[in-house]
């Protein structure tokens, strides 16, 4: 049985009592505040999700200040981190190198490697750090 892709991202998307403008059901709770502060700063002119992904880039080169401090909030394939892992995080992953993630780098036992940031919650790190990566999780979640 194959595995379903979520919808096409759609940057006019509107939450109503958690459905999307779609017809989809919404992951996780609706809240039309961040989308509305999504759609209007960061995938404000994207018409394709590759568009969708520089915007995000974009947002998060400006927004994310490295480093922080950061634990791992659930488990990913291909990453080797676990639950409850601690991290630092000091770089985002230049466009070229992602495979459908958004990619940061971080140490981790002595080494160096790119985990997705949807796996991360921010433990230290400044404001405008923290609502980013809340921002990209929202996004995720909603199946984007």
């Amino acid at each position: 049985m194959q595995a379903l892709s979520p919808p096409e991202p759609d940057p006019a998307l509107v939450f109503l009592d958690g459905l999307c403008s779609h017809g989809h059901m919404a992951k996780g709770k609706p809240d039309q505040q961040r989308m509305q502060r999504i759609q209007m700063e960061i995938v404000a002119d994207a018409h394709d999700e590759e568009e969708q992904a520089m915007g995000w880039f974009s947002h998060l080169e400006e927004r994310l200040h490295f480093p922080f401090r950061a634990r791992c909030i659930a488990p990913q394939p291909g990453s080797p981190l676990r639950k409850g892992q601690e991290v630092e995080a000091v770089d985002l992953v230049a466009p070229e190198d992602w495979d459908g993630e958004m990619l940061v780098t971080v140490t981790w036992e002595q080494r160096t490697l790119a985990v997705p940031l949807a796996q991360l919650k921010a433990l230290q790190a400044d404001a405008a750090t923290t609502q980013a990566i809340e921002d990209w999780h929202y996004w995720v979640e909603q199946g984007f």
